[in-house]
């Protein structure tokens, strides 16, 4: 099999066990939208944001180093697997530390235990499937991935409509369903024969903590980029407003989520890819990859109402007028990933700091000027505008590593389809839905032809 049948034969399998956990998200759409008021949707959704700001500094990256140092066969993964596990135990312990500190803030101080489950769960499962990942036990992942599901469901039902917990209960069934995951990884992949607290090679231990701590703040700034506006509207506006605002990140997470599974397999062909064959590669797949997520996101402004008519509350329905702009937040944020993996593949992680820091800065003065004047949508236009000026640093930078490929007039031009579809739909003028359809088509047409020829590439195998 070439190289493009073993992406896509990995893609293929990533999708069934990710595909799978994260159409969740719009499953329990209508269950959230139902038992939550529109303002504890709002508070809840700051908890798990919360515990998504302390992920990298309790864990100190390090998740994202076992992936990287995993494949690597240069490394023994006894070293790789035992400094993630002493790293984020360390840090968690120093965690516990800063309880008085976290007590100060009023959504916190009353689920400070919750919030600690969250991040050690979460933690502990990241660990484990990266490790599986780097070991390259593909069908164990996507099993994972499937028993996720079924397990989040069956607490969220049980702790949302049983036991009516509310806002404990949202945060304690991904708790829960993280803790089952991170146990299943460890057994089945035998994972305990790779812990040991003596005799790690302090350089394995060093290096990868040297690639992983930048991605701290890498991480806390995009962090920002995807979670300041949410709270500077809690701020600016109210809760409610946070609610529906959190509600229409839902539907453009397709665009991620379509995304998601695609880079999973991605990183593993990257890093393992012939150094003298990577710059054809990486320029046939980013040209495939730009042509699949902007015209999932064009499909996805066109159905933007129906989708949040069909998955929420009548009370959460006007978030469908944030959407586009999310979307186009979405898709740009998900070519920067792309982007980002020639920084992983050179072990560069110092340049996605420094993008992150420029488009974590962009938002935030945007979201300033912005929010005042244009409200919740104003936040959504920033958060697009920053992802954008993030993956313009990218892709100059990581073209001096591997000289890719890309057709910037295709780029500018689809941006510009975006575009005119968003405001065509926030402003809905008159025959709206016929010029969606019309630029959804005219999308789809310019784009068909970069995803035929890779459906060749990938049915192409070697002699």
């Amino acid at each position: 099999m070439n190289k493009y049948g073993r992406l896509m034969k990995n893609t293929v399998l990533f999708a069934i066990g990710t595909f799978s956990s994260k159409v969740l998200v719009f499953l329990m759409m209508p269950l959230y939208t139902r038992v939550l008021s529109d303002a504890d949707y709002g508070k809840v959704d700051l908890i798990v944001q919360t515990g998504n700001l302390l992920l990298p500094i309790v864990s100190l990256g390090i998740t994202n180093a076992v992936i990287r140092f995993g494949l690597d066969r240069s490394y023994r993964k006894k070293d790789v697997f035992s400094t993630g596990v002493i790293t984020i135990f360390t840090g968690f312990a120093l965690l516990l530390l800063t309880t008085p500190f976290l007590l100060r803030f009023p959504y916190i101080a009353n689920n400070t235990v919750l919030l600690y489950a969250f991040v050690l769960m979460s933690l502990l499962r990241s660990l484990c499937s990266q490790m599986v990942r780097s070991m390259g036990m593909v069908r164990l992942y996507t099993f994972d991935g499937i028993m996720s599901t079924a397990t989040t469901i069956f607490f969220n039902i049980l702790y949302l409509v049983g036991f009516k917990w509310g806002i404990t209960g949202y945060v304690l069934a991904i708790a829960s369903s993280d803790c089952l995951s991170a146990l299943l990884l460890f057994s089945l992949a035998k994972l305990g024969r790779f812990v040991r607290f003596r005799n790690i090679n302090r350089a394995t231990s060093r290096a990868m903590l040297k690639y992983s701590i930048p991605l701290i703040p890498t991480t806390m700034l995009w962090w920002i980029t995807n979670v300041s506006d949410r709270y500077l509207v809690t701020g600016m506006i109210d809760s409610a407003a946070n609610g529906l605002y959190a509600v229409a990140y839902k539907i453009p997470t397709i665009v991620i989520l379509v995304s998601g599974i695609f880079m999973d397999a991605w990183q593993m062909s990257a890093v393992t890819e012939n150094p003298l064959e990577r710059k054809q590669f990486f320029s046939n797949v980013f040209g495939s990859f730009k042509a699949l997520i902007f015209t999932a996101a064009s499909g996805l402004i066109l159905f933007a109402k129906l989708g949040t008519k069909i998955l929420v509350s009548e009370a959460f329905y006007p978030s469908w007028k944030y959407i586009p702009f999310l979307i186009m937040s979405t898709t740009y944020s998900c070519l920067v990933t792309f982007m980002g993996s020639v920084y992983m593949v050179e072990k560069k992680s110092v340049l996605s700091l420094v993008t992150s820091a420029v488009g974590a800065g962009t938002n935030i003065v945007l979201n300033l000027i912005l929010i005042p004047k244009y409200g919740v949508n104003g936040a959504a236009f920033a958060t697009f505008v920053s992802y954008l000026v993030a993956f313009v640093l990218r892709a100059i930078s990581a073209r001096r590593m591997i000289r890719m490929e890309w057709n910037v007039p295709k780029l500018i031009f689809d941006t510009l389809v975006l575009f005119a579809q968003s405001i065509i739909l926030i402003k809905e003028v008159p025959y709206w839905l016929l010029y969606e359809i019309a630029l959804t088509l005219l999308m789809v047409v310019t784009n068909v032809k970069s995803l035929l020829l890779s459906a060749k590439k990938i049915l192409r195998v070697k002699n």
